[in-house]
């Protein structure tokens, strides 16, 4: 069992929306003020964050009032965050008894042998709890603090990487011994599927999508590496706990093909292993789907014939690339009685995804145009899978029974729908918390629309069988919203 602890960001909060599970309240002083903890009526703990600046927080106080504020909350809270690098003088460790001390660090990404330093010098000084949290610029980078927390094998220390690449770190530290996970209590999710700058993701999504408190270690991990999708994640870890919790599906946030070359690949799943964490299985999102066919041991024909891959699965020491972006396809079609055999489809778009759609397709005997934006990389595509090109300027839907939008845009309609045939289908494959601009356009027009939110069940559908092997666990997919 791990504690699950409740950030308070904001004042006024309603404490009614935190889960049944959170066992104690973490007041960030620096954002809300000095609050009167029977003020809050929370049935828990209640412990006491004065978060400086330099650890990213906004109090700025003089070290004479600051220290004063530490002393005056150890009277009421049942917990006091100390800061190594400032508040750790005789005056405040008198009035801060041991039992009440978390001592804390923030600062930047540091090497293994430094961070061990950083923390024996932190624990020379006694207390009941010590934070390790230093940034992590990149998803290897928050691969050391939990190197620390298996080498000290304690379950009073609490280390992970901050920021959106370290939000993985936050979810496996339990298993390494940091005894609570932390997260805001609002639930009003920022950017990466994270709630503040930190990468800490709400307590909501703790409990609903991960399980704690109550949770028991994975036996194996999978994950989603490339641009932040909270709600494919969230599927798909939903998934995994509806079969067992067997697997965890993480988010690992690797924004550029640079970085998936020469940092996360193999760095992570190789440290992860050594770890006692086995990677089973990632999907791999756009711009990454190239770089993934090519780090892969072996590959699927649909991948290979695409020269993408979105997924790398692993079966004993082996990766192969496998791609779910022509099978989601042909399933929502096939979903929507919308038959392709001796029709004709247009494919605007020719990355990683339009590629996959139009193999499979045209597989299915469909007549497939590919239609680009770029001419030289629309009739390399079509060069590479003998297909017709066709420039996206002079684009005119008249006579396709299919078109399939595979661009990333999302506010404009890349083509004159008006021009769609009695009959005519689009599948677009962009997802957006809304309707995009095409998938309005269309409906307003009387055309059959299937949207990117009906694609991204079918694809979550589809990689959760692939990353783990199993069937059963994918109904709760099905009938899950993005």
């Amino acid at each position: 069992m791990v504690d699950l602890v409740a950030t308070l960001t904001r004042w006024p909060t309603d404490l009614s929306a935190v889960p049944a599970g959170v066992s104690a309240l973490e007041v960030r002083a620096d954002l809300v003020g000095d609050l009167a903890p029977e003020a809050l009526r929370f049935p828990g703990a209640v412990r006491y964050v004065l978060r400086s600046r330099a650890y990213g927080g906004r109090a700025d106080d003089p070290p004479r009032r600051r220290h004063a504020r530490l002393i005056a909350a150890a009277r009421r809270y049942d917990r006091v965050d100390l800061e190594a690098d400032r508040d750790l003088v005789p005056a405040v460790l008198a009035g801060v008894p041991a039992r009440q001390r978390r001592i804390c660090w923030h600062g930047r990404a540091l090497p293994l042998d430094d961070l061990r330093a950083r923390f024996r010098a932190m624990a020379a000084v006694p207390a009941a709890a010590y934070l390790l949290a230093p940034e992590a610029p990149t998803v290897e980078d928050a691969l050391v603090p939990l190197h620390l927390l298996a080498e000290l094998g304690r379950t009073d220390v609490t280390a992970y990487g901050t920021g959106p690449a370290g939000t993985w770190s936050r979810l496996l530290a339990p298993w390494f011994g940091t005894p609570v996970v932390t997260g805001p209590a609002d639930g009003v999710a920022g950017g990466a599927g994270t709630v503040d700058g930190d990468g800490a993701l709400s307590v909501q999504r703790l409990w609903a999508d991960y399980g704690f408190p109550a949770v028991t270690a994975p036996r194996a991990l999978c994950g989603m590496v490339g641009k932040a999708a909270p709600s494919f994640t969230r599927m798909l870890n939903r998934a995994c706990r509806a079969h067992g919790g067997e697997a965890w599906y993480l988010p690992f946030l690797v924004p550029a093909v640079a970085g998936f070359r020469t940092g996360f690949w193999p760095a992570v799943p190789d440290g992860l292993d050594a770890l006692g964490m086995p990677v089973r299985g990632l999907t791999v999102s756009a711009p990454l789907k190239e770089a993934a066919l090519a780090v892969a041991d072996e590959a699927a024909p649909a991948a290979w014939a695409s020269g993408a891959a979105n997924a790398l699965v692993r079966r004993r020491d082996r990766w192969r690339a496998e791609t779910t972006d022509s099978t989601a396809v042909v399933a929502v079609l096939r979903r929507a009685g919308v038959r392709v055999g001796g029709r004709a489809v247009a494919v605007v778009g020719c990355g990683g995804a339009g590629r996959a759609a139009a193999v499979a397709l045209a597989r299915r005997g469909a007549d497939v145009t590919l239609v680009n934006r770029s001419e030289a990389r629309g009739r390399l595509a079509g060069d590479l899978l003998g297909l017709r090109y066709a420039p996206l300027a002079s684009f005119t839907p008249r006579g396709a029974a299919v078109v399939v939008h595979a661009t990333p845009a999302a506010a404009e309609v890349p083509f004159p729908v008006h021009r769609l045939g009695r009959g005519a289908v689009v599948v677009d494959l962009v997802f957006t918390p809304g309707r995009t601009a095409l998938v309005t356009a269309a409906r307003r027009h009387g055309v059959l629309t299937i949207d990117g939110h009906a694609v991204l069940r079918a694809e979550a559908r589809q990689q959760f069988r692939l990353l783990t092997s199993q069937r059963e666990g994918v109904r709760h997919v099905s009938h899950s919203a993005p």
